[in-house]
């Protein structure tokens, strides 16, 4: 078998049975798995799984362990020669394996490969390609300056060396993540990726971006912005530093300083938008379900689209390759997505990386 693609899901039904149809879609010309590991959702995402992906491995918990804990459990039953690490609020393109599988093939030292994120208002995500978080590049991002953060001397759109990755899509060998010890399970949330790739570099592979193909990442879906999510993000780069770097004062007073002064600054909340969307639903089927109900204008190409407009993708007549391409092409038109999934009452999306996304049935 060629790849296992395991994802962990915790109560984001409906993103996961988007991320389920755009991953099988990807899969068809490859010998490969879908494993989907469930940390005790409440939202009925494991009966779906069973009732419409009957080919998918489901692996049930009885509670919340983590992320690095649960994709560990999952990758000891995969088979793939590879294994991609996958968020369940993503939409891959039909080519995405297949063209990083072809680039994996020709790598003499490959560590792990990310790939081009973009959020859900078809927006480049910089987390994409990041460098090591140093002292001085991690305070700086605690108190607000990503300056450095960010591989930003590799351009979005290039294949290159970079040093770390992020856990939201990560292709590697199965015989790496396992020499590597896979996910260290001292991070619960948050960390256990910057580890990984640091471990990867350490071992002597080379990681790579490769930006020949973009993921949609609705970032902030499965997991949510809040004072937990706060001090377990600045706790997880105090356990990096423990393990891969001596002690440093400052930067424990930073992470604690950081942290008081962004929960004392709320939590990030969904934006607030007052701008009138005109709903335009792109597709070939004029008798879809979502046109009785929203009454949309019906076009075939984003090329006929206004500004602000609310762009409902039907992924029955279109492809996810499709999908994507339109929505990074439109992004300078103040428009905003929702993807309406195959065969399903609902439409779901985000309008930018800092919103939480809405799921609207029907």
């Amino acid at each position: 078998m060629k790849l296992s693609v395991v994802i962990l899901n915790y109560n984001v039904r409906y993103f996961l049975e988007l991320c389920l149809q755009s991953v099988e879609a990807a899969l068809k010309e490859i010998p490969s798995e879908i494993i989907v590991i469930d940390n005790n959702s409440k939202d009925g995402s494991c009966a779906m799984v069973k009732a419409k992906f009957p080919l998918v491995t489901i692996i049930e918990n009885n509670s919340n362990v983590g992320f690095s804990k649960a994709n560990n459990q999952a990758v000891r039953v995969a088979k793939g020669a590879y294994v991609c690490i996958l968020n369940p609020d993503t939409v891959v393109a039909e080519d995405t394996f297949v063209s990083i599988l072809n680039f994996a093939e020709k790598q003499k030292n490959l560590g792990i490969i990310g790939c081009r994120l973009i959020d859900g208002s078809g927006a480049y995500l910089p987390e994409s390609k990041r460098n090591i978080p140093r002292v001085n590049i991690a305070i700086k991002k605690i108190v607000g300056n990503s300056k450095g953060y960010y591989a930003n001397h590799v351009k979005e759109f290039d294949t290159a060396k970079v040093e770390i990755l992020v856990g939201a899509f990560m292709l590697l060998k199965r015989s790496l993540y396992n020499s590597l010890g896979g996910f260290d399970e001292d991070y619960f949330m948050y960390g256990e990726d910057i580890d990984m790739s640091f471990k990867s570099l350490k071992k002597g592979c080379d990681n790579y971006y490769f930006g020949d193909t973009s993921v949609i990442h609705y970032k902030g879906e499965s997991t949510r912005r809040n004072s937990i999510y706060l001090k377990r993000f600045y706790g997880a780069m105090q356990i990096f530093y423990k393990k891969h770097f001596k002690s440093n004062i400052l930067f424990d007073l930073g992470v604690f300083l950081g942290i008081k002064l962004m929960i004392w600054l709320k939590p990030l909340k969904p934006q607030q938008t007052k701008t009138m969307y005109k709903p335009v639903l792109i597709s070939t089927n004029p008798d879809a379900r979502l046109v009785k109900k929203l009454n949309p204008k019906i076009i075939t190409s984003i090329d006929e689209i206004e500004s602000n407009s609310e762009l409902i993708l039907d992924a029955s007549t279109l492809t996810f390759k499709s999908i994507i391409d339109q929505m990074q092409a439109s992004k300078l038109k103040q428009s905003i997505f929702k993807i309406q999934p195959k065969k399903c009452d609902y439409i779901l999306g985000s309008n930018s990386a800092n919103t939480i996304g809405d799921v609207i049935q029907f």
